[in-house]
């Protein structure tokens, strides 16, 4: 999720609910200030394939399981940080139907997540919840000291780690349980992907690429600042969402925009991906929807 700059989302009343959200567009607008910039292709599509009918309140995040072709959906994002207890994990088949609307209860604002030796890591607010995918159960909570606003989580089959958008900050997470700050000082800090070794990230930025021994980091791609989803095709080709309502294709140094969304105000928040077709899977945050677009590039 893309955090604006008001630190506490206010949601007493409705009114005020929208006028935050409209802060929220306009901040994200502004992080990409070289949006000229932005090649158009003729090539690379998003094409829709399915949209829900289903109300998934504040969509925030998805993530695909290939292991029970299962969707999961992080939603109750009515107050993204608020510890409300409306928080929930939803289930799609990846056709879009619902598998089960209401699999796990009692969250708070889940947001990013991540699939770990039959687990399922999700953050929310200042914690981390770890479910059992077997029992849908809340397993354990692990409170984050000092945590601000916990936004994307991602695994590379070890390591959990997670992003702080407002401290600009990403920890990691053992099995053990003990976190630790491995990035700070990195503005805006959203989304987070790991591949063949490397941790990838969104911040004000840009796309940016960290070892994972020293995490010394080097930006990769400017054009895409203030990201939320992060998908990654190769070490060179990347999907990024911005919560606003875009979708990029990153190849190189070079952004395509895909996806624009904005005057419908269907946001494009922490995407996920079906790799075997090609699907990138859209939260849609205030539209309370998910949506699949076939990608071609």
């Amino acid at each position: 999720m893309k955090k604006t700059t008001n630190k506490v989302f206010s949601y007493l009343a409705f009114t005020f609910c929208i006028a935050a959200i409209v802060s929220c567009n306009n901040t994200n607008q502004n992080d990409n200030s070289n949006n000229d910039e932005v090649v158009q292709d003729t090539v690379a599509s998003l094409t829709q394939v399915w949209k829900t009918d289903s109300t998934f309140t504040g969509s925030e995040s998805t993530l695909y399981n290939p292991a029970n072709n299962t969707i999961y959906v992080s939603c109750g994002n009515t107050d993204p940080s608020a510890k409300d207890g409306d928080g929930f994990i939803a289930l799609l088949n990846s056709d879009g139907s619902v598998k089960n609307m209401k699999w796990v209860t009692g969250l708070n604002a889940p947001k990013g997540m991540a699939i770990l030796n039959g687990k399922l890591y999700v953050t929310d607010v200042d914690e981390v919840k770890i479910i059992d995918l077997e029992t849908a159960s809340i397993e354990k909570t692990i409170p984050v000291e000092g945590a601000k606003f916990l936004n994307d989580l991602a695994s590379d089959g070890t390591t959990v780690y997670f992003s702080d958008s407002d401290a600009g900050t990403v920890y990691s997470l053992n099995q053990a349980g003990s976190t630790m700050a491995v990035i700070n000082n990195a503005d805006g800090i959203n989304g987070l992907e790991l591949y063949e070794g490397s941790l990838y990230t969104l911040d004000k930025q840009g796309l940016n690429k960290y070892d994972t021994t020293e995490y010394k980091g080097s930006l990769l791609n400017s054009e895409v600042k203030g990201g939320d989803g992060l998908v990654i095709l190769n070490d060179s080709t990347f999907v990024a969402s911005r919560w606003a309502g875009e979708i990029y294709l990153i190849k190189g140094d070079k952004a395509t925009l895909l996806v624009d969304t904005k005057a419908e105000k269907s946001n494009t928040a922490d995407i996920g991906f079906i790799a075997d077709q090609n699907l990138v899977i859209v939260p849609t945050f205030m539209k309370n929807e998910v949506a699949a677009y076939k990608l071609n590039y």
